[in-house]
């Protein structure tokens, strides 16, 4: 890999700044605004295409349609690429070097990634493309959540839908409470009373947005409600779900989970034809796809609209006199079925939500399928024809509370499990096991009395720490695990210490853990990970970082091990993971540790290329002679030189 040079760099600097100018000129773009593009580019928060967005408007509108028409979105990203290097080096943020960090070979791109996650470089950031908000937006704020929250895999959403209660609305929020774990930035509820329908939705946690006076304003007997994982900040109570829109035929109600790979080319055929969006979320395409359907009645609309969709979604529909629930083809988000003594009908993302409001698990929505609710019933129609289902195994790793069924399988068992597999797979000598809580406690039950050595809690968790209104500084920043977690001592003093946590994302947090246990007088730390390595982002529905920030992406197991400065690290091996699934293993996606896509995200084609091309002229210093080539398809950044025999090579689509 290219080692940086300065005296290049400073070469280069100067020939872009000249280019800058040059093209520029006639323009009049600021060549600090293309700087922020092209970083926003090469970072993935844009596309070379939104560059071109962005930046080519203005030069067509001043006369540089020549420029323009050249091959202006692969090489403007080149000629322009040392002014980001410069751009970073510029930057005020303080990169120490670590010892325990992989070889200086990929020192380059882990500064960068961490300059790009500082608060300088959100305060750089003016200006975004609303059709990117939803990536870029939360690396801008200037509050954290959770200073460490950006190395764990999230959950877009939960959701919940009630028909036949003249509680439904309370039911939804006790519900939603079960469920905060799936979302904690936002919460809504929508009922209907049979006349219209009535709406609260808020930033926060559910205990935050609703008390008894907004409860209050929810009368009905039917309900949806939706929780979220978004980005921070005011500006997002606009996508705060469930959505309602009006249309000719009455009024609609919509909580979604998942993602839609092919938002952008809905969103741009819709508003080609007209159509005004209020947000930046994907699911108010499918509103939109329903007020233009020519299909009667409504149920027909939405299928038809349903029939558009690429990717992945569990949905809640509520109208005046119908609740429907309806998922994708792969089943990708789970969404079950229950119902309650008095008969009413309870959708919900997962079981633990029809136990806290008594309700009787009945089954899982099949893919594909759309279920009908009303006064004369419940009905069933399918979207298309069956395919092989394609489960999140995460649900099963992560997300979903330990007491819930997902996908017909119990999420304590798997858990269990998947700590057994790892004791016999990755023994080591030890005197006793702790987890990260909360994800990790189950597997390591599991690992404890699979190798015979005692579990205790060794770290505990504070479950109180909300947003820290802090500039978020990277010395601040270090502070972030101590915030969640407390080590004890006792437990952890003069002992050889197995700590078994669910999944390594970047390994940031990993490393400061293992710090932390250390600090408190562990003699050795063993790291177990309850999950493949994840190589892979995911684009059905779960927040995850861009494919070159995942560190197993990047690194060798070696070198991340080195990376988190732990004594020893193993995951729970992929083929280990499937003989546990049995029969089973196929209908669940794996994607995330293979790179085997189900259904093509559109990034992994053109997109792909230009990013790629963005990132090898931060790392490699390419300037020139590097254009896109022609029908690229599927795409991956390979950013680490190391070997790294468990990642694939490229990403790919299943058939």
């Amino acid at each position: 890999m290219h080692e940086f040079n300065q005296k290049e760099h400073t070469a280069r600097s100067e020939q872009t700044h000249e280019k800058i100018t040059k093209h520029g000129r006639g323009g009049k773009v600021d060549g600090g605004r293309v700087q922020v593009l092209l970083l926003m580019a090469a970072a993935g928060a844009l596309s070379a295409n939104n560059v071109v967005l962005n930046v080519g408007t203005r030069l067509i509108k001043k006369g540089n349609e020549k420029f323009l028409r050249t091959e202006f979105s692969t090489k403007y990203l080149v000629a322009l690429a040392p002014a980001v290097r410069d751009l970073r080096c510029r930057s005020s943020v303080d990169l120490p070097v670590n010892s325990s960090q992989p070889p200086s070979s990929t020192a380059d791109e882990r500064d960068f990634i961490q300059w790009r996650n500082s608060s300088s470089s959100a305060e750089i950031i003016e200006e975004r493309n609303p059709m990117v908000e939803r990536v870029s937006a939360r690396r801008s704020g200037v509050y954290d959540e959770d200073v460490d929250d950006g190395d764990m895999l999230r959950e877009e959403c939960g959701v919940v839908g009630i028909f036949g209660d003249d509680e439904a609305g309370r039911l939804a929020y006790l519900s939603l409470h079960a469920m905060q774990h799936r979302g904690q930035e936002g919460a809504g509820i929508v009922t209907c009373d049979e006349r219209s329908l009535h709406s609260v939705t808020g930033m926060g946690l559910v205990s935050d947005v609703f008390d008894e006076l907004k409860l209050s304003s929810l009368p009905g007997s039917s309900a949806v409600g939706h929780v979220r994982y978004a980005t921070a900040g005011e500006s997002v109570l606009k996508n705060v779900q469930p959505f309602v829109a009006g249309y000719r035929f009455g009024s609609v109600g919509v909580a979604h989970n998942g993602n839609l790979v092919n938002y952008n080319e809905l969103r741009t055929m819709l508003e080609e034809g007209g159509s005004i969006f209020n947000t930046s979320s994907d699911t108010e395409v499918v509103l939109h796809l329903i007020a233009i359907s020519k299909a009667r009645p409504f149920i027909a609309r939405l299928v038809d609209a349903c029939q558009q969709l690429e990717g992945a979604y569990s949905m809640v529909f509520l109208t005046e006199d119908k609740l429907v629930a309806a998922r994708d083809p792969y089943g990708f988000r789970p969404l079950v079925m229950g119902r309650r003594s008095n008969g009413a009908v309870v959708f919900a993302s997962e079981t633990c939500a029809l136990d806290l409001i008594e309700a009787e698990y009945e089954r899982e929505i099949n893919p594909g399928e759309v279920v009908v609710v009303d006064k004369e019933g419940v009905s069933s129609l399918c979207l298309v024809p069956q395919r092989q289902r394609k489960a999140c195994i995460f649900e099963h790793i992560y997300f979903a509370l330990p007491n819930s069924v997902v996908f017909g399988l119990s999420v304590y068992q798997s858990r269990y499990k998947f700590g057994e597999i790892l004791a016999t797979e990755a023994p080591v000598e030890c005197d006793v096991v702790i987890a990260v809580p909360d994800s990790g406690v189950v597997a390591a039950l599991g690992y404890a009395a699979k190798a015979g050595v005692p579990f205790q809690q060794g770290l505990i968790r504070s479950h109180y720490v909300g947003r820290t209104f802090i500039e978020p500084s990277q010395k601040i920043r270090d502070f972030g695990v101590k915030l969640k977690l407390a080590p004890v001592r006792p437990v952890l003093a003069g002992k050889r210490v197995v700590v078994v946590d669910d999944s390594i994302v970047r390994g940031t947090t990993s490393s400061k853990i293992v710090r932390l246990i250390k600090e408190a007088g562990a003699t050795e730390v063993h790291l177990r990970i309850a999950s493949p390595p994840i190589v892979g982002s995911c684009y059905y529905g779960v927040d995850t970082p861009s494919t070159e920030e995942l560190i197993s992406h990047r690194l060798s197991i070696e070198d991340t091990r080195k990376f988190v400065g732990a004594d020893s690290l193993a995951f729970l091996p992929l083929e280990k993971l499937r003989d546990m699934l049995g029969t089973e293993a196929p209908t669940f996606c794996d994607a995330c540790f293979t790179g085997l896509y189900p259904v093509a995200p559109r990034s992994l084609s053109k997109d792909a290329a230009e990013k790629e091309i963005a990132h090898k002229v931060l790392v490699d210093g390419i300037t020139e002679n590097y254009s896109l080539p022609n029908g690229i398809k599927n795409s991956s950044i390979s950013s680490s030189s190391s070997s790294n025999s468990h990642k694939s090579v490229a990403p790919a689509i299943v058939p």
